[in-house]
Parts: structure tokens; C-alpha cells; sequence
């Protein structure tokens, strides 16, 4: 028996559509699927490879346990039952603090997360680590006093723009907007739209631009005060949007006042005229920027964003058709956590508060690990990622996890972390339970797809949302459920939620656990706890969630959230949930002036420092590191640590040292020769190829590699070169500067 179902994909934040043929009860072939209201029947190569990260050959299938260097079988109620114990042991001697989860960071599946988060929160803690973190910690802060929640996020409206500005983003290979390649070429060959981006390198989306502006390594901040400083000399800024919509462009004119432009952009090593026509463009048409990790993980990278923010308030681009704008959510990505409050936990070793959406850094754990601190990180829960190999200082990490009192790892293979956990719980895969994702790419539409189960998981496999559930109920956490409400679970839902609600009226502590109790009720009905989650969510969704769905046909009432389920479950290639009111596009904001306040205190002495004598002093290099690493070069061969078979890049040149010719020559390197490269953190080896992709001066490694699969290491681990202490104070890493040096590998 063969059929062809709908899903998505699962490796990167696009989940575009595919349809996947099952056979006999297995996956067996992948393909776009073209009723897929968002992709549309786009889909790259890594969507098409999913089967490899569906079965590969070290999935677990039953609990295991550590006992010396051995991993034993364990029963399901025997790990729940020691795993709690453990817990609540820390908990009791060290306090709460002493507690992490480490989650949410799926790019396929974000129903764990308000499981796990409401699990440590149970517990007492704050600690919440996640890629969330890992990536935008400086630029969700500057969100958070900008719009006034770090929750808040604004994504370019490329359909209507005149100009896209792709800033420290390879979209031709790293996508991060719907059908990327796609509209990236669309708008480089229209004559009425500009592509324009800033790179240092030669990269795939640089060579479809209308115009590249080739940055040097780490200057974009100075670029960025330059270019401000240019329109606000010529006086170019948009007046009347400032004046209508942004607070503070009083308090910071004065940053921009006698910085030297001439010496700034020979700093940049960029062409003086080129960069005013930039000004130019940008103060005479209506145009989105996308920023990423050359600007999130480089060189200054929260003064860049934060600059980036106000050059685009300056040219009245926030909430304008064609610019950028607040979407349309069901669910955030996270939350709002003001530092300020002494409400808000600060790590105990390094100081750190979570600025990305009330979830931590990762680069700190190892320093919260090992210190002497009575209330020092002891047990982390970690599900659906693999630090080991995906946050920064592979090494740090390793030593920081062996020296934890409690490591439980929640995933479908034996990764790199799982080698180092007390307890490896097996999880079933994001094609064998309902599962979906909040990235709200998408504008004016509110888009949602529930992954529906393709495949029947190995038998003791549970969705991580069902093992946070076990965990929950062993722990004391669930209260004790009225049968009446047990008992309505099995009939009509909207008379089930009445019962809930009336029980939730009469004790209004139960609402905290309220993940818990629809996966013990309504999930244990549908047989899943994620699928139950989905339900309660859209059954108390905030008002402005309710409007958007209301302009997209599902009219206000009691049962909005019902129907809006139904047809969730009824449309299993995705559906427009909703559409956000795009006559007032600045809604969303949410400070106390309803404008843009672009005067954050906190950032102005590193605006003053930026000047061109500084940036020269401190970009001028080293004789041990000559060379800049930009460490997680986007390719189509990678998929960050979710596909461990080689298998699915057989033939392929995945992962090289890639570096420009000119350097090759001038080091007598040849290439496919086995080179080194060395950093702070460490050495790695692997293979060199030769590009002129690559900027002179810079190396280049993809992540994602370096893996343990089927007894041998794939590829190179760009996160053993990796300082997890290069970061910047909001804990960000600095993964794409990083000093190095390159020669040949004669060992």
C-alpha cells in the first residue's frame, strides 16, 4: 500500500511544504508540494534529503542510562521515577537556580517548548537556554527598547518593496524568508527593484545583487554610523515620518556629529561615492532590509544592529508597505524580559539576564558550570539540539558537561551531547507526531501548518511533550484533575473547555500548569500532547490573534478556536490562520509612546567610541592570527547537526577550508590539499578549496560537520574553533570574526 501525504520540512525555518510517499509504512520518496499556500512548490535540496534525517542508523528506541562509561536499557517509569528524584535532590541542596533547560531551538517543531519552559519554571527556575539566544540576544534587547518587546520582531515586506537590502545575508543559500531564492532573483532582474547587499564577500546573493558593497571584515558598525551620519548632514531623513513615529532622534543626534567619513570608509575599504549613492537610494525609495549573522554574530554586533535600526528609523521604513513590519503571530517566539527588573535572574558567574525573548545564551553555560558558586548549574534538561556541536567552544563544552550533576537528553539519535548525559530519553521524530512551528515569516497573512504523523515511531518513542508531561506528573507538578473534567475530555471539546475554564475560575494557581493538564486530559484522548496544546492555545488566543482571524473568515465567538482547529487538522498543507491589519501596521508596538524610541541609553558610549582611529587600531591584526575565520558559512550541503548521515552529500564537496586564491598562492597552498587552521580555541584539519567566494584575508568552514556517525567523524567541527568567551555583552559569539592563521597540515 502506497499513498503520498503532506508534510513539511524540517531542517531550516522555512519548513516549506513537501508531500511525502509512504510505503508499507515508510517514508520512501520526497517531493514539493505545490498546495502549499506559502512555498508554493519551492523547496531545495535539503527538503528533498529529509529520509536521511529520518532513519538513520543511530536512532534510539528504548530509555537508557548511564552506569560507568556503559549505556544500560532502562524502563520508561524507572528513568522517570530517578530523573525526578535527582531533580528535586538538587533542587533541595543548591537551590533552583541550580536548574537549566536547554530547548526550544527545533527548527521544525516548537510545541516541546512550552512544555519544557513550563517544566523549569515549575521548578523555579529561569534559566532557559535556546539558539534563540545563541543568535539575536543583542538584537531582540535593542527590539525590546526600540518596539518595546524583544518578543517583537519586524520582517521585510519583499512583495511591495522597491529595494531589499540584504545585510550580512546569503539568502541564495541560507533562505530565512519564504521561497528566498526565488524572490531574490525576482527582484534583482526587475528593472522598477534593487537588490542591494552588504558583504564582505563574494557570496551567491552578492553576485545576483544590482549592487554589492564589499565591507571589510567587522566594520559595519562604522559603516553604519557613517551612513547616518552622511543622510543626517545632507539632512535626507524622512522628517515627517520621524516626526509622527519615532521618539529620541533629538538625544542622539549628537553621536553623528564630527565623525570623519573620508577616514571612516577608508577604514571600511569602500568607495566614497558609492556609499552616498547607497544614502541616496535609501532616503528616495521604500525599501526592507534583512539583516543576519553578518550582522548578529560579527564584530560589534549589537551596536551594528542597533545602528542598522536607527539608520532604518531615520529613512521611515518600520511600518510602511514595502519596508519592515510587525507580522501577524498566533504565538511569539518568546517573551519580554527587562534586566532592570529585579524580578529577572542574572547568571551566577558571568552576569548574564536573558535578552533574546527571556531565553539565555548558551556561550555561558560552560562558565556556569564550572565555577565555585554555591548556586552553580548542576542538572540541564536538553532536548531537539546538540550544544556539543552547535553552540560555541566544542571543548569548553564537553569539559562543563562532565562535570554536571544531572545531564538528561531528550532527542531521536545517540548525538554527541547524548554521549554525555546521565539519561538519553528516546523522542520520536518530527515526522512521527503532530508537531509545528511559530516563525512568522509571513505578512499581511498569519500562516500555520500542524505537521500531522507519517510514520508509527519505534515503540517506546514519546513526544517530547508526553516525556516533559511524565516528568511533570512524577515531580508533583500536575494538580489533581476533577473527574468531571477528565471525563468531558472524551465528548465535545468546547464543552470540555467550559469545564476546564470553570475549574481554572475556582483555582486559578492550575493555570501555570496548564500544558500538563490537556496533555493528561484532552492529549490523552487524541494521543497526542502537542496536538492538545494546539487546541488550547487557539481556544485563548489574545485579542489581536482573534481580529486576524477574523479578517481571514474565521469570525469572533466562542468557538473561533474550534473552527480555526478543525480546519488546522483539515488542511494538512498548511493554512492562513489569519491577517494582520495592514491599515495600521505599527499596532504591534508596544512602548509607552507608541513610536519607535531609538534612543537607548546603555548603547551610547560604544556609538561615541565608534570612530575611524579606533576601528584601525583595533582591526589591525596579529602576526600569530593574520587571518578573519567566518566560522558557518551557509551551503547546501549543510543542515546544521539534524543530518548525521554522510550519505546525504555523497559525491559532494560539503565541507572544505575554503579561502581566497590569492592567499593560497601566497602560502604555496594547493587546491584539496589537507590544511590547518588555528585559533584561540583550538586546530582543526580538513580539506582546502580555493574561491574567490571568499574575501582575501578570510577563511571560510561551513558548520554543521564534524560529527560521530557510525564510528567516524565527518567533516570539520568549526565549534573547536570557537571561543564560547568571544561574545559580546549580551552574550552573542562572534562567529563570524574570529582571528586564525592557515597553513598546511603535515601531521
Amino acid at each position: 500500500m502506497e499513498e503520498w501525504k503532506k508534510s513539511s520540512c524540517v531542517l531550516c525555518a522555512q519548513n516549506c511544504g513537501l508531500e511525502i510517499l509512504i510505503e508499507n509504512g515508510k517514508m520512501t520518496k520526497v517531493r514539493p508540494d505545490k498546495d502549499n499556500p506559502r512555498s508554493k512548490g519551492y523547496v531545495c535540496r535539503k527538503g528533498l534529503k529529509v529520509m536521511y534525517y529520518q532513519y538513520p542508523k543511530d536512532r534510539l528506541t528504548t530509555p537508557l542510562k548511564r552506569i560507568g562509561e556503559r549505556f544500560v536499557p532502562i524502563s520508561w517509569e524507572k528513568a522517570i521515577e530517578e530523573i525526578s528524584e535527582r531533580l528535586l535532590q538538587i533542587r533541595t541542596a543548591h537551590g533552583p537556580r541550580s536548574l537549566a533547560y536547554m530547548g526550544a531551538s527545533m527548527q521544525g517543531g516548537h510545541f516541546e517548548a512550552g512544555f519544557g519552559v513550563s517544566l523549569m519554571r515549575a521548578l523555579g527556575s529561569q534559566y532557559l537556554y535556546s539558539s534563540a539566544g545563541q543568535e539575536f540576544s543583542g538584537a531582540w534587547w535593542i527590539n525590546g527598547r526600540v518596539f518595546g518587546g524583544q518578543h517583537i520582531l519586524t520582517i521585510p515586506d519583499e512583495q511591495e518593496t522597491e529595494m531589499l537590502v540584504a545585510w550580512g545575508w546569503n539568502g541564495m543559500r541560507s533562505h530565512q524568508l519564504p521561497r528566498a531564492p526565488k524572490v531574490l532573483k525576482d527582484i534583482s532582474e526587475n528593472p522598477k527593484k534593487l537588490l542591494i547587499v552588504v558583504d564582505p564577500r563574494k557570496s551567491e546573493t552578492a553576485r545576483l545583487a544590482n549592487m554589492h558593497l564589499a565591507i571589510a571584515p567587522g566594520t559595519d558598525a562604522l559603516l553604519l554610523k557613517t551612513m547616518i551620519t552622511i543622510i543626517l548632514h545632507n539632512g535626507w531623513e524622512n522628517k515627517q515620518y520621524i516626526q509622527e513615529n519615532v521618539e529620541g532622534i533629538t538625544s542622539i543626534r549628537g553621536w553623528f556629529s564630527d565623525l570623519d567619513v573620508d577616514a571612516a570608509l577608508d577604514v571600511c575599504r569602500l568607495n566614497k561615492d558609492e556609499v552616498i549613492e547607497f544614502c541616496r537610494l535609501m532616503t528616495s525609495k521604500r525599501w526592507c532590509m534583512h539583516p543576519d549573522l553578518g550582522i548578529y554574530m560579527n564584530r560589534k554586533s549589537a551596536v551594528a544592529y542597533y545602528l542598522l535600526t536607527i539608520l532604518a528609523a531615520l529613512c521611515g521604513v518600520f511600518g510602511v508597505s514595502g519596508g519592515n513590519v510587525i507580522p501577524g503571530m498566533l504565538r511569539p517566539l518568546g517573551g519580554h524580559a527587562d534586566e532592570r527588573s529585579t524580578k529577572v535572574w542574572r547568571t551566577v558567574a558571568t552576569g548574564m539576564f536573558p535578552a533574546a525573548a527571556g531565553f539565555y545564551p548558551p556561550a555561558v553555560v560552560p562558565e556556569e558550570i564550572l565555577n565555585d558558586h554555591p548556586e552553580r548549574l548542576r542538572a540541564i534538561l536538553v532536548n531537539g539540539c546538540n550544544p556539543l556541536r552547535s553552540y560555541p567552544d566544542t571543548t569548553a563544552y564537553e569539559n562543563a558537561f562532565a562535570a554536571l550533576d544531572l545531564l538528561v537528553v531528550t532527542d531521536i539519535v545517540m548525538n554527541e551531547t547524548a554521549r554525555f548525559a546521565h539519561y538519553v530519553l528516546p523522542s520520536r521524530s518530527l515526522y512521527e507526531c503532530w508537531d509545528g512551528t511559530f516563525f512568522p515569516w509571513t505578512y499581511p497573512g498569519v500562516y500555520f501548518q500542524m505537521r500531522q504523523p507519517l510514520v508509527a515511531p519505534p515503540d517506546e518513542c514519546l513526544e517530547p511533550s508526553q516525556i516533559f508531561t511524565l516528568l511533570a506528573d512524577k515531580l508533583g507538578l500536575i494538580p489533581e484533575i476533577p473527574e468531571e473534567v477528565v471525563h468531558a475530555a472524551g465528548g465535545n471539546r468546547l464543552m470540555f473547555g467550559a469545564k476546564l475554564m470553570q475549574w481554572a475560575a475556582r483555582m486559578p494557581s492550575i493555570r501555570s500548569a496548564m500544558p500538563f493538564i490537556l496533555a493528561r486530559t484532552l492529549g490523552q484522548c487524541l494521543g497526542s500532547a502537542n496536538q492538545a496544546a494546539l487546541w488550547g492555545m487557539l481556544m485563548t488566543l489574545p485579542q489581536a490573534a482573534r481580529e486576524n482571524g477574523a479578517r481571514a473568515g474565521f469570525t469572533t465567538g466562542p468557538d473561533q478556536g474550534e473552527r480555526m482547529f478543525c480546519a488546522v487538522l483539515d488542511n494538512p498543507q498548511g493554512i492562513w490562520l489569519g491577517n494582520a491589519d495592514a491599515a495600521q501596521p505599527t499596532t504591534g508596538l508596544r512602548t509607552k509612546s507608541r513610536k519607535l524610541e531609538i534612543h537607548i541609553e546603555e548603547m551610547e558610549a560604544e556609538v561615541l567610541s565608534l570612530s575611524p582611529q579606533n576601528e584601525r587600531e583595533l582591526l589591525g591584526g596579529s602576526k600569530e592570527y593574520p587571518f578573519i575565520l567566518m566560522a558557518g558559512r551557509h551551503m547546501q550541503y549543510n543542515a546544521n547537526t539534524l543530518m548525521r548521515d554522510p550519505e546525504w552529500n555523497k559525491g559532494k564537496r560539503a565541507c572544505t577550508i575554503a579561502v581566497h586564491p590569492n592567499d593560497a598562492r601566497n602560502l604555496g597552498l594547493i587546491e584539496r590539499q589537507q590544511v590547518l587552521v588555528t585559533t584561540e580555541a583550538g586546530s582543526e584539519a580538513g580539506e582546502l578549496e580555493i574561491t574567490d567566494q571568499v574575501r582575501a584575508g578570510t577563511v571560510m568552514i561551513p558548520h554543521g560537520f564534524g560529527l560521530l556517525y557510525d564510528g567516524k567523524v565527518y567533516g570539520v567541527n568549526v565549534n573547536r574553533l570557537t571561543k564560547n568567551t568571544n561574545r559580546d555583552r549580551f552574550g552573542t559569539p562572534l562567529h563570524r570574526y574570529i582571528p586564525c592563521r592557515l597553513e598546511a597540515n603535515n601531521a
